[in-house]
């Protein structure tokens, strides 16, 4: 196929090391938060001139940990229990010919900084930590909102589902402003859709804590934070 050249102009930073419990879309955990940082060749302070305006933008990054040389027509999404098959066009799989992710999150400030020029502070971004960032546009309500839309397949928002414990000794490991997003996120399931055994510990990184934990019907105990 033919190919275009793509620059990197800016990497997220976020508590989250791996994909294993992160939110399956943006937005869903607002307690999140996360930087953009730009690279060297793209930190001037003219370039995000304006941007402070606007409430939410929209992030345009690599799948970085999903770059393949194939792709496959079809994909089973987590939404259909991971047994479906539906068009890759049809769903947010990150195996697509061209690993592109896109993501609305909340601007909540920008810092302007001597080393790294300006910081985009965001919330509810559903990203790994590291992950290349291919371009920013302000998110326009008017434009951008739709909503009497469709949603096929994935029309039901995505909603807590589990009640989440979690020992105040445990808890209390994890920095206070780190806390209130952890909840939300085991509250939304993490696990993926095919596995169901009570009995079974999962862990995974947040905020440089391995959360382990529990889920028995709709009960999530967390069981360490180490």
């Amino acid at each position: 196929m033919e190919t275009v050249p793509m620059k990197i102009i800016a990497r997220i930073h976020s508590d989250f090391p791996s994909k294993f419990g992160i939110p399956r879309q943006s937005g869903l955990v607002e307690a999140l938060k996360a930087r953009v940082v730009f690279e060297p060749d793209c930190r001037s302070p003219e370039a995000v001139r304006g941007l402070e305006g606007f409430s939410h933008i929209w992030l345009i990054w690599q799948f970085s940990q999903a770059v393949r040389e194939d792709w496959s027509p079809t994909v089973r999404p987590p939404r259909l229990g991971g047994n479906q098959r539906v068009g890759v066009f049809a769903s947010r799989s990150p195996f697509r010919p061209n690993p592109i992710g896109l993501s609305s999150v909340r601007l909540d400030h920008i810092a302007y900084t001597d080393a790294l020029g300006p910081v985009l502070h965001v919330r509810g971004a559903d990203l790994v930590d590291g992950t290349p960032i291919l371009d920013i546009k302000p998110y326009l309500p008017y434009g951008d909102c739709h909503p009497e839309a469709a949603g096929g397949f994935a029309s039901e928002p995505a909603r807590p589902t589990l009640e989440v414990e979690i020992p105040p000794a445990l808890l209390d490991q994890l920095p206070p402003d780190r806390r209130e997003a952890l909840r939300d996120v085991l509250a939304l399931d993490p696990r993926p859709r095919y596995q169901q055994d009570p009995d079974r510990v999962y862990g995974f990184l947040f905020a440089g804590q391995e959360v382990r934990f529990t889920v028995d019907g709709d009960r999530l105990q967390v069981v360490d934070i180490k």
